[in-house]
């Protein structure tokens, strides 16, 4: 009887207790001003565009382009090619790159762009997954101009970790396409 009484009492001291509860589900969260964007040409380039004043630009030979995002390790690369009758080598190029990335991916959205005010066509491809490159894009007005981008982070490719940094780069990615002008 001692035992079952000493049993029952232990198993009520027991019970008594805080009951734990599930935390609530969290997202990472980054802390970056609203962007603000300048336009700019960047030397020796055959266009324009408008850039996010958080970003920094590094013009290399030949217009390789690469825009920093410090505060979140990513980048932006931009290669520029002249368009001498080979625009179906380079679109093959460029589409070429964008599957590669199929391998590592769990989805890639593709998003024409058509403005035809500023003879501007291309394709945005936006990688979901942890690939490499979480975004690329190609534009051209099929006759001069080629202008390709791929964005990579600094960072072991973890879609999760790197979703919110990716989101906001992929934001100025729209901004710059739509922005874009070519200069005769």
């Amino acid at each position: 009887m001692r035992i079952s009484l000493l049993f029952l009492s232990a198993l009520m001291l027991i019970a008594c207790q805080n009951q734990s509860t599930p935390k609530p589900r969290a997202e990472m969260r980054i802390d970056v001003p609203k962007a603000v964007y300048d336009e700019i040409t960047p030397n020796n380039c055959s266009f324009s565009f408008d850039q996010n004043k958080l970003s920094d630009l590094k013009v290399g030979r030949n217009c390789q382009l690469k825009i920093e995002y410090p505060s979140i390790k990513g980048d932006l690369y931009m290669t520029y090619k002249p368009v001498n009758g080979n625009i179906e080598s380079l679109l093959n190029d460029a589409q070429k790159l964008s599957r590669e990335h199929m391998i590592k991916a769990d989805n890639i959205v593709e998003q024409p762009y058509i403005d035809p005010l500023n003879t501007v066509y291309g394709m945005y491809y936006e990688v979901i997954g942890d690939a490499a490159s979480q975004a690329q894009f190609y534009l051209t007005d099929s006759v001069q101009h080629f202008l390709t981008g791929s964005l990579y982070f600094r960072a072991k490719p973890n879609y999760d970790s790197i979703y919110p940094s990716a989101v906001y780069i992929q934001n100025d990615i729209r901004v710059l396409i739509e922005s874009l002008r070519w200069i005769e």
